[in-house]
């Protein structure tokens, strides 16, 4: 691999870049990230990156995390990189892609715009929750996907009498990927969003009853919509039930909640910080960092992202 890449990492998962780093054989760029008495960050790149390939990971997940990755994006910048990628394992505000309500933000296409005019030359992030969050980037934006991760997790288990479920019909097509690569069929669940805690079941479309189902979604975050998912299936007379996302955000009360359903097991990744108290038997965490490592270094390298699903 050329000389001149660098992998830096802000600190919402220095685990995940040491991971990526480990496979690409190469160490960890170095940066410092502090915070002043009155809380501001502060933010400086520990060694020379003028006319290097630097790319800076950093998940989303809190508004912290978002002003830090702005700021390491500038400093590199400033540094005189030759060109800056962020790394996104986790893009947070990808629902507010819409005005859906009056007087609202379209804050996935704001967060965009800041990551450029931050000094991002290119983007590459993992499973939108809206597809077309891509297309508000005026820079090329790579989008991951973790199939291979989960089809081949499930393909080591017996997927007979086996069914796939998209939790509701916005989700289908990216089941539908699932249950395609696993020779499965697909069903899905017609549900309406209550508050941000609490989704509403009102039917499931597609042959269940008596089956083992796999759910398929993009995240979990308060796991109110996995909940009633699992409650409606029960009503359906369903076998086993598991369930697999991509970011395992698991905010507020979702590791309460996980423990309590009659769920065998969630699988999710390491596209955020999985802290050990939000950890427990029933959740198995895959790890994202060999895909990101090569699509770091498909782009470093001029070759095509997109072959890497072929």
């Amino acid at each position: 691999m050329k000389d001149p890449l660098k992998v830096f990492s802000g600190t919402a998962n220095p685990d995940l870049t040491t991971a990526i780093c480990k496979e690409l054989d190469i160490p960890v760029g170095q940066a410092q990230v502090a915070r002043y008495s009155n809380d501001n960050l502060f933010v400086q790149v520990g060694e020379n990156v003028r006319e290097r390939d630097c790319f800076v990971v950093q998940p989303l997940q809190t508004s912290e995390n978002i002003v830090e990755l702005l700021l390491m994006l500038d400093a590199l910048r400033y540094a005189s990189a030759r060109r800056i990628t962020a790394v996104v394992p986790y893009y947070s505000y990808a629902r507010s892609d819409k005005k859906d309500m009056p007087r609202i933000s379209i804050a996935a296409r704001l967060i965009a715009d800041l990551l450029v005019t931050a000094g991002a030359n290119r983007i590459l992030t993992m499973t939108l929750h809206s597809p077309q969050v891509q297309g508000f980037f005026s820079v090329p934006c790579d989008h991951l996907a973790p199939t291979p991760l989960f089809c081949q997790y499930f393909q080591r288990m017996d997927l007979t009498n086996f069914v796939v479920l998209a939790p509701d019909a916005g989700s289908a097509k990216r089941a539908g990927a699932y249950a395609s690569r696993l020779n499965l069929p697909l069903g899905f669940v017609d549900k309406r969003r209550v508050s941000d805690l609490q989704v509403e079941v009102r039917s499931v479309v597609g042959e269940v009853a008596g089956k083992h189902v796999i759910i398929f979604d993009d995240e979990i975050a308060a796991a109110g919509s996995l909940l009633e998912t699992v409650k409606s299936l029960q009503s359906f007379g369903v076998a086993d039930i598991y369930a697999g996302a991509t970011h395992g955000v698991l905010s507020g009360p979702a590791v309460e909640r996980i423990a309590q359903m009659p769920i065998r097991k969630v699988v999710v990744t390491d596209s955020v910080a999985i802290p050990p108290d939000k950890r427990m038997p029933k959740i198995e965490v895959l790890s994202v960092a060999p895909l990101f490592a090569q699509a770091i270094k498909r782009i470093h390298t001029g070759e095509s992202v997109s072959a890497m699903f072929e």
